[in-house]
């Protein structure tokens, strides 16, 4: 039986409407939530090993624009590329090839979350003098602001390379269960929620539980991870000129928050939003206040409805 998820009523306002692409050699299944006549549509697009249901209370919270939501090729219901691989340089064209074929009106604002704030700012700085992917703006929620071995708890991340490894290694049939083990997804259920409240806890690990291994295969998962830690916002921040929001945790054990000031510093304009009490689970744990930081950007850069 499935935890109540304390942002259902929130979510069950919001019309929704899905749809799928043929990019790249696979389907993008995407959720597109909101008055599609709204002047200011949101492409968002979520982190590693989740779905479009992880940035659901965020959404829910956000009135006044368009969000459309795609599964990341290879995780939910979109199937992996063909044409490309799952790593940042793939991601980052499928993203363009995504918001190109969308063409939608109005204004557009990009929004990543966790390793979807290195797809999103991979797929930016590499633009080409004609790129059709020029946001009014960029939020990034959680962003990674840092090489992984290099945060507060690097021997995690150290485990984590090697729990990939060995599920790399092993027979396809092992490896993918491995991968898929309940017990493991909870420990990094436990090990990520801040969150006092039992019944929150409780919507979070169901969450994992029923999204956090609703992917294609092994070798997507195992190209996915090895694109997470080899790369990091810092590495792009500089070639993104478009207005930022960086929503960041005070207490994330994944990019510290002494990092993420410094991120600040790396792109032409960006503002930062400290949300004091929350790790890396901004999305479950403070969507509304993530919500309202997003929406007094959106306004003080002209973008609100």
């Amino acid at each position: 039986m499935s935890a109540p998820s304390p942002y259902a009523d929130a979510l069950q306002r919001v019309p929704v409407r899905t749809g799928e692409l043929p990019l790249l050699g696979g389907t993008t299944r995407y959720w597109d939530y909101g008055d599609q006549e709204a002047a200011t549509t949101i492409v968002v697009v979520h982190g590693f090993r989740g779905d479009h249901h992880g940035l659901e209370p965020v959404v829910a919270q956000l009135g006044g624009v368009r969000l459309i939501s795609p599964d990341l090729p290879g995780f939910g219901e979109s199937t992996p590329l063909t044409e490309a691989a799952h790593d940042i340089d793939g991601y980052g064209a499928w993203l363009r090839a995504f918001v190109e074929a969308l063409a939608p009106e109005g204004r557009l604002v990009l929004l990543g979350h966790s390793f979807g704030s290195i797809v999103v700012s991979g797929a930016l700085a590499s633009r080409s003098g004609d790129d059709l992917l020029r946001p009014d703006a960029v939020v990034l929620v959680n962003p990674i602001g840092q090489p992984a071995l290099e945060g507060p708890r690097g021997i995690l991340t150290r485990l984590a390379i090697f729990y990939y490894w060995l599920a790399a290694v092993l027979p396809e049939r092992l490896g993918f269960g491995l991968l898929r083990n309940r017990v493991i997804v909870r420990v990094m259920s436990i090990a990520m929620a801040k969150t006092k409240d039992p019944a929150l806890r409780r919507f979070i690990h169901d969450q994992h539980d029923r999204y956090f291994s609703a992917f294609s295969d092994r070798r997507v998962v195992l190209e996915a991870f090895r694109a997470s830690v080899s790369h990091d916002v810092s590495e792009y921040a500089a070639r993104i000129p478009e207005p930022t929001l960086l929503v960041a945790a005070v207490n994330d054990d994944i990019t510290p928050i002494a990092a993420e000031r410094r991120l600040r510093t790396l792109f032409p304009q960006a503002r930062l939003v400290e949300l004091p009490g929350v790790g890396h689970l901004i999305h479950y744990e403070k969507p509304v206040e993530a919500a309202r930081a997003i929406e007094a950007f959106l306004a003080a850069e002209g973008l609100a409805s």
